[in-house]
Formats: C-alpha cells, sequence, structure tokens
C-alpha cells in the first residue's frame, strides 16, 4: 500500500486543510452569490492574498490556478516533514481541468476589447496545462518526473492514481499530487451557463429538489510515499492508498454511464483485494445534478449489492462545490480525514431523496462511525472515470 503523509487544501471552506476538513466534519458549506458567476451561485476563496505567499516577481507568471497549487503543494510537504533532500527524486503530478483560463480572458480582453497588438511574451507558459506542476517543481524544488494530467472533473483522482502507480513501479520515492483549478472567469463560467446544469440556489446532492451543480475553486495535494521511505523516516502517516480503480464509459461526452462507474469501483477493490463488504464509506462525486446522481447511484448498487444498503455514502461538494479538476484531490483529502478521525462528513442543504437516489447519503449531521476502508469516487465529462481507495493506518 502507498502511504498517504501529508495534505494539503486551499478552497472557500478554508485557506488551509486543516481548516477544511474540520468544516467539513461540523456540515459548513461556503456557497454563496458574487463574483462571475451573476445570478449564479459560487464557492470562492475569500481573504487570501497571494502576495504573502509569493513575490511580485513570481506572481507575474503565476496563473490563479497556478496559485493554488503551490500554495497546497507547500502546505502538503511541510505538513508530511519533508526535507528539500526527500523532494529530489520526488514527482510532482498536478491534474486540473481548466487550466489557466485567467490567463487566457484577460488576453483575449487585450486583444479583441482594448485592441492591443500583443500580449504577454510569457502568456503561453503561464496559461498552459502544466503551468501549475512546472510551477510547483520550481518554487518548491522537486527535481523527479513532473507532469499535469488532465481528465476533466477525474483530473486529482487520475494524477493521484499516476503517482501512486509510479511509486509501485520504483521510479519516486515520493510525489505530491492532486489537482487545481481557478474556473471563475466571465467567459468560463458562461460556458458552464450554457449547459444548462447550473444551479440557481445551493448544491443538494441526490436530493428530489436538486437543480444543478455550483462551481468552486482551489487546490488540494497530498504527499504519498513508499510504506518503506515513510516508515523508515519514521512520518506520520494518515492512512494509505489502498486501491486505484479507472475504466472508461466509451458511451457519450456528457451523458454518464451507470455500468462505466462500478467498473472502476470493482477495479479499485480488485486492486486492492478487497470484498465489497469491507467498504464502509463513499465519499461520492455527487454534483446535484439530477442524471449524475442517479446514476452514480445506480452504479453503487451494481457494484456493491445487498452491502450498498449498509453504506454510509455522502457529497462535500455540498459544501466546497464543484471544483473540477481539483475535485478528486480535495474529496481524497475529506475522505482520508473521514477514516482518521471516524466522522463521516454529511451531505447538507439535504431535503428528501429525489428518484433513484435510495441510499443513506448522511443528510445534513455528521456521522460519527469507524471506518476501516472508504473510497472516493470521481466521474468526468467524456466517461473518464476514477476511484481511490483508502485505507486506515489500523487496517
Amino acid at each position: 500500500m502507498i502511504a498517504i503523509t501529508g495534505t494539503g487544501c486551499i478552497s472557500a471552506l478554508s485557506l488551509n486543510a486543516s481548516g477544511f476538513t474540520s468544516k467539513l466534519s461540523r456540515g459548513i458549506g461556503a456557497i454563496s452569490k458574487q463574483g462571475e458567476s451573476g445570478t449564479y451561485p459560487g464557492a470562492y476563496i475569500t481573504d487570501f492574498d497571494p502576495a504573502s505567499h509569493f513575490t511580485q516577481e513570481q506572481l507575474a507568471l503565476l496563473d490563479p490556478f497556478s496559485t493554488y497549487a503551490v500554495v497546497a503543494g507547500r502546505e502538503a510537504i511541510a505538513d508530511a516533514g519533508l526535507t528539500s533532500g526527500h523532494l529530489q527524486n520526488a514527482a510532482a503530478v498536478i491534474g486540473t481541468g481548466c487550466a489557466g483560463k485567467h490567463t487566457d480572458e484577460e488576453t483575449y480582453q487585450k486583444l479583441y476589447v482594448q485592441k492591443r497588438k500583443r500580449v504577454h511574451p510569457l502568456t503561453i507558459p503561464k496559461g498552459m496545462p502544466s503551468a501549475a506542476s512546472c510551477q510547483t517543481s520550481i518554487l518548491l524544488d522537486i527535481q523527479g518526473p513532473t507532469f499535469s494530467v488532465t481528465s476533466a472533473c477525474s483530473s486529482a483522482a487520475h494524477a493521484i492514481a499516476q503517482a501512486a502507480l509510479m511509486i509501485r513501479a520504483g521510479i519516486a520515492d515520493v510525489a505530491i499530487a492532486g489537482g487545481t483549478d481557478a474556473p471563475f472567469t466571465y467567459g468560463l463560467t458562461k460556458a458552464w451557463e450554457a449547459l444548462r446544469i447550473l444551479s440557481k440556489d445551493t448544491c443538494r446532492p441526490f436530493s428530489e429538489n436538486r437543480s444543478g451543480l455550483v462551481l468552486g475553486e482551489g487546490a488540494g495535494i497530498i504527499v504519498l510515499e513508499s510504506e518503506r521511505h515513510a516508515k523508515a523516516r519514521n512520518a506520520n502517516i494518515k492512512g494509505y492508498l489502498a486501491g486505484i480503480g479507472m475504466s472508461s464509459d466509451a458511451s457519450h461526452i456528457t451523458l454518464p454511464s451507470a455500468q462505466g462507474a462500478a467498473k472502476a469501483m470493482l477495479a479499485a477493490l480488485k486492486d486492492a483485494q478487497l470484498d465489497s463488504k469491507d467498504i464502509d464509506y463513499i465519499n461520492a462525486h455527487g454534483t446535484g445534478t439530477i442524471v449524475n446522481d442517479a446514476t452514480e447511484t445506480k452504479a453503487i448498487h451494481i457494484a456493491f449489492g445487498n452491502h450498498a444498503e449498509q453504506l454510509a455514502v455522502s457529497s462535500t461538494k455540498s459544501m466546497h462545490g464543484h471544483t473540477l479538476g481539483a475535485a478528486g484531490a480535495m474529496e481524497a483529502i475529506a475522505t482520508i480525514e473521514a477514516i482518521r478521525t471516524s466522522i463521516i462528513p454529511p451531505t447538507i442543504n439535504f431535503t428528501q431523496a429525489g428518484e433513484n437516489c435510495d441510499l443513506d447519503y448522511v443528510p445534513n449531521k455528521p456521522k460519527k462511525s469507524i471506518i476501516r476502508y472508504a473510497i472516493s469516487n470521481s466521474f468526468a465529462f467524456g466517461g473518464q472515470n476514477a476511484v481511490l481507495l483508502f485505507a486506515s493506518n489500523n487496517t
């Protein structure tokens, strides 16, 4: 198994991982109406001063999505107690769904609105999808394999899976992995609006009156290590990544498949050499859209059979919003903390179960329960499914 030794997070809930998980465990949400979303609510990061983390020279080359990744990465490394010596051969794998949209939009404003003839010469490296992983490597002195993963809303989970596979293969003993996104630009918000899946009130996963997803922003990063490496340096092991499951629906660009999602969950169980009855909790993808929530519920029934009725299932997106390429990492952190503290975060804003939504969604209040094993689901446009299976460090 792969040891988890550090976590870092910046989100609408908090500027650090401890504040993030503390609010999740108490059922505190961070969805409001402001900024570029107009009539649509969002989960916005507030009271964040990039200048307290970076020099002006550095900020000139950092799109917000890279800023978030580096801040979360720095926290995760400090939390793990890693030194520069540990990072010389460490990997950095950072997922993103949107990449540098702020940079793109500013560039287009200059060209099409202000009618400028030139843009900043480093526009491309500032906004490219791999900018976050590159800046994480440069600013945190990570000298091993560094690259980006992009698979829409499964990006962070795929990044964590890829990092774990590299550790298993012996390519690296340490990896900094997760995801980041900063989607709140006018153009991107209008593009999401055009899909007609944004909620106008709040995020109510699995509820009868759910009306769509709510966008969020931020980054989640975890430190993964081979168990041998973690124990050799007497690291504080928070838990283990015991299994990975990945699949593709191969059916439709936006409509999810219950069979495809179930295949990824079953693959994670097989990889961890566990039975479905071993799982105690599922951190659901749970976006709050009509189709996704019913489809994920069906997938859980397919994968877990009769045991589905015994599972606790919750969506933390009801509190931190859908952070797109960062979602899988934030939810991985939530899952790890749920195992560690025996507190299952709730699905807040829950009213009553929607049609074909018949599981225990831990409505509105956290649930105290010992968790041995838990999974975190990430299902993306294009049918890109990634499931991470975590284990307690007492198993």
